[in-house]
């Protein structure tokens, strides 16, 4: 619908977009994030718009965006 609607990119988050539709023989690029938490997302918005600008008619690319590490606590 939204390659209908005229759109050229679809930026997202379901990672498993690629299963559940077909995605051959589309007009839309698709780009999805591996994480939709903003602060997580928020350091790496040089790389997704990257990613975003290099997209052709109908490309699909993943961009990671790794957690921060776990804080460990240590006993004193």
């Amino acid at each position: 619908m939204a390659e209908e609607a005229g759109f050229e990119l679809l930026l997202t988050t379901d990672k498993n977009l690629r299963y559940q539709q077909n995605l051959t023989n589309r007009k839309i690029a698709v780009v999805v994030l591996s994480n939709s938490t903003w602060r997580f997302v928020r350091p790496h918005l040089d790389r997704v718009c990257s990613v975003v600008n290099a997209a052709n008619s109908g490309s699909y690319a993943e961009v990671e965006i790794p957690l921060p590490p776990k804080k460990s606590f240590t006993r004193s």
